[in-house]
């Protein structure tokens, strides 16, 4: 039974869409916040601490540490375009920070991961990641690898599921694709796109300004929604003949968009390449649950023999078009409040 989006696609759309404005106050807290510890003499520490920003404001997540700790200088703050970095040298007693918690206070109203990558003197480096359910590290206690990479993989998973954003776009080219080998080939080019500069930004090879991909992978939405209607109405186009070639321009700037929920900083180089793989590998398992759950809903759709009204059939470009150039729109007002 082929699957079809003149029947079933408006209803479908209007849901995800409605999905995607409730989400989309979220959809870049994805990113790690970061924090990095490290003992330049007994009891003595360096500590660094990144929050990401949202919306132009830092994450209202807070760094507590034990009462025994006090500042031998004054706190440094510098702000950047995409996160708010503080530098701080303490001082933790003659026991030290070892076996003691360190809380993140708000954590836990937020969809951020904390990386944690701990440098004691005579002990190897430790890496943790912590998940807002648990807003807390133990120092001295480190995670072995398997846990690691199984929490990389859970990050890439997550990380696609809440960008409202790269689902939208996902779901305008099942729409351009149709069903069968296009659509096999559409997404596979959208998943090589952005596995490739995925890596390339996250080994630092290529870096693209923050603010100005936001606005791209809005404009990627927002040209979606011509094709559809073209489509509709049985025009004809480069990217209609060739979907999967629109999908791989534009999944090449949807993988930067990536590897802005990727933080590795803090691991060592050895460690990199498996973190990477395992969370592309995450990525790509929520990409193709998605499509699944897509596909499924529609063959149920047409199984039983849902017919919206004919105007509704337009409804779904009309909404892509929306919120495409809602979020350009927004995204641009960002980047310009943010210069001035």
């Amino acid at each position: 039974m082929r699957v079809s989006w003149r029947l079933a696609g408006p209803w479908l759309f209007a849901c995800l869409v409605a999905v995607a404005l409730v989400q989309s106050a979220a959809a870049h807290e994805i990113r790690p916040a970061y924090l990095q510890v490290d003992e330049i003499s007994p009891g003595r520490y360096q500590i660094l601490w990144r929050t990401p920003v949202l919306a132009g404001a830092p994450l209202p997540v807070q760094l507590h540490l034990p009462d025994s700790v006090h500042d031998l200088t004054a706190p440094s703050v510098q702000a950047l375009s995409d996160s708010v970095v503080e530098r701080r040298l303490v001082d933790a007693g003659s026991k030290g920070l070892a076996g003691q918690r360190l809380a993140f206070d708000g954590l836990q109203a937020t969809l951020t991961d904390v990386f944690v990558r701990v440098n004691l003197l005579g002990r190897p480096s430790a890496t943790t990641l912590v998940r807002p359910s648990e807003n807390w590290v133990d120092i001295g206690v480190p995670e072995g690898w398997l846990s690691i990479l199984s929490k990389y993989l859970v990050m890439g998973t997550m990380h696609i599921l809440s960008g409202p954003d790269h689902l939208l776009f996902v779901l305008g080219l099942i729409a351009l694709a149709g069903s069968g080998w296009m659509l096999i080939k559409t997404i596979t080019a959208f998943t090589v796109a952005h596995s490739i500069t995925l890596a390339l930004a996250t080994l630092g090879v290529v870096h693209f300004p923050s603010a100005s991909l936001e606005v791209l992978i809005a404009l990627s939405i927002f040209f979606l929604a011509p094709e559809m209607v073209r489509r509709l109405h049985g025009g004809d186009s480069l990217t209609l003949r060739g979907p999967w070639i629109f999908a791989f321009a534009f999944g090449l700037l949807h993988g930067f968009g990536f590897a802005g929920g990727l933080s590795l900083a803090g691991l060592a180089p050895v460690e990199i390449p498996p973190a990477l793989l395992a969370f592309n590998v995450g990525v790509e398992l929520g990409q193709l649950a998605f499509v699944a759950v897509v596909l499924l809903l529609l063959r149920v759709s047409v199984a039983m023999d849902l017919r919206p009204p004919r105007w509704t059939r337009f409804a779904p470009a009309y909404l892509v078009g929306g919120l495409g150039a809602f979020w350009t729109i927004s995204r641009i007002t960002a980047v310009f409040a943010g210069v001035t």
